[in-house]
């Protein structure tokens, strides 16, 4: 589709940065040589065939999956970045077309929003109805500046200062942030591991619901276990959150990451009409198509008087380039989502298969969804003797220097002895200890040096002679 801007369409996508990875399966620490820029006028047939393979290169474009890692443990440690959720891939050629063609206008004055907000909340509707057949009344849609934003003015609005918030754990760890934020406190319950995978403890989880609780954050998809919930869990769920007047703030952000065979079920697309009205839905292509710095998001609920009183708490500051970005995502970037889902999904199966071949002491179950795997260390931790490196290292700090975790001393382990850089699983909540999130949503080659170089790393890990400081 055109972008209705009113400016010139032809935009050519520069692809600068390619770049190509020698040697992977070399060994350790193979080098990535960079590949000469190309200027070949974007792809945008529907038909065509994306290339996701290609390493694309993110090192010295201020990038917080790589180059912050590299400020943090400085240079030439960190040869792959695979914490931070954010995709490596180059983005959908309808983005970068939409970007060009605006970026060619050269004056950044007031983008008129009487006109662009029902545009986007038209392509909104559009894109939940098209793929998850979930009906979504443009009224109710409200567009936000990032998820964040959004829940945080729910959390204001139904959880008073103090009060709890329901968290099922391992979590995102960005909900710590936003409790934070609206000054409330976290109630964990976490979840059970029964035959390799990821379940909710219901019981547990209202045992939990106390006077002062009023607000749940649900993950769907799970971050980070890359679980997608059955229409049954989250219809019982919901029913316990209704029973006791807790209202079920769902943040959907990972959805449109499925793998084959799974399902993504929308809370809003439940059959309980009373469970969905006790419910927001907060959403955004951010994860989908890696637009997480252009900040635009949406949310909406089945119930207008949940969203009147969130109002007033949720101030909107949407910018040009986002809202061209996530319109161009939403109205043409589709197949090129859908390849991108088939490629991670096969390499899904491919960690899956190299760690249970040459990482005997790292343990990971299939993700149903996200772009994201959630591994086992408990081996590896006991193998470098993770406790007593933290122990030591708290007593001998400087005063100045912040306390370290078992579980940081396991992540600066995968970086200083494999060049890799994971999340630490403990910031993770509850269930988090000894765990570690990877970011699969990059080109399998990236995957396989990571992967390889972790194995070298694994095959005689010790805790002597182990110097982790940086």
């Amino acid at each position: 589709m055109s972008q209705p801007n009113g400016l010139n369409r032809r935009a050519f996508l520069r692809n600068a940065g390619l770049t190509a990875l020698a040697g992977a399966a070399a060994g350790t620490h193979a080098p990535l040589l960079a590949a000469t820029a190309d200027t070949a006028p974007a792809i945008q047939a529907s038909s065509s065939t994306f290339d996701f393979d290609t390493v694309y290169n993110r090192f010295g474009t201020d990038s917080t999956k790589f180059d912050q890692q590299i400020n943090r443990y400085g240079k030439d440690s960190v040869q792959v970045g695979m914490g931070i959720a954010d995709i490596d891939f180059r983005a959908a050629p309808s983005i970068t077309n939409a970007l060009n063609a605006r970026v060619k206008h050269e004056n950044w004055g007031y983008l008129d929003m009487d006109t662009w907000t029902p545009r986007m909340t038209e392509a909104v509707v559009a894109w939940n109805k098209r793929r998850y057949g979930v009906t979504i009344d443009p009224k109710t849609v409200v567009l936000g500046n990032g998820v964040h934003p959004g829940l945080i003015a729910a959390l204001k609005t139904f959880s008073p200062k103090g009060s709890k918030v329901l968290l099922q754990t391992p979590t995102y760890n960005g909900f710590y942030s936003d409790l934070t934020a609206s000054e409330t406190k976290a109630e964990e319950s976490p979840l059970k591991f029964v035959n390799g995978k990821f379940q909710m403890d219901f019981d547990d989880f209202e045992r939990r619901i106390a006077f002062d609780t009023h607000t749940f954050i649900l993950c769907n998809p799970q971050n980070p276990t890359g679980n997608c919930w059955s229409p049954e869990d989250l219809l019982r769920i919901g029913e316990i959150c209704l029973k006791h007047r807790v209202i079920v703030l769902a943040d959907e952000i990972h959805c449109d990451w499925v793998s084959k065979g799974q399902k993504y079920t929308p809370f809003a697309s439940l059959a309980n009409k009373a469970v969905v009205d006790n419910s927001l839905t907060f959403k955004a292509a951010s994860k989908s198509f890696g637009l997480a710095a252009h900040k635009t998001s949406w949310y909406y609920s089945t119930n207008p008087e949940l969203l009147a009183r969130v109002r007033p708490n949720h101030r909107a500051d949407l910018n040009t380039l986002g809202i061209v970005a996530n319109y161009a995502a939403v109205t043409d970037g589709e197949e090129w989502l859908r390849q991108a889902n088939e490629y991670v999904s096969g390499t899904h199966d491919f960690v899956v298969n190299f760690v249970a071949d040459k990482i005997p002491l790292v343990k990971v179950h299939r993700a149903e969804g996200t772009y994201l795997t959630w591994l086992d260390v408990t081996g590896v931790a006991e193998r470098i003797g993770s406790k007593k490196l933290a122990e030591d290292y708290n007593r001998t700090k400087a005063a100045t220097m912040p306390a370290l975790t078992p579980e940081q001393m396991v992540e600066r382990f995968f970086v200083k002895t494999a060049k890799v850089h994971l999340n630490q699983g403990a910031s993770y909540g509850k269930g988090g200890e000894n765990h570690m999130r990877m970011n699969i949503g990059t080109s399998r080659k990236l995957v396989e040096l990571a992967l390889t170089n972790m194995a070298n790393a694994c095959k005689n890990p010790s805790a002597t002679n182990l110097n982790l400081a940086f």
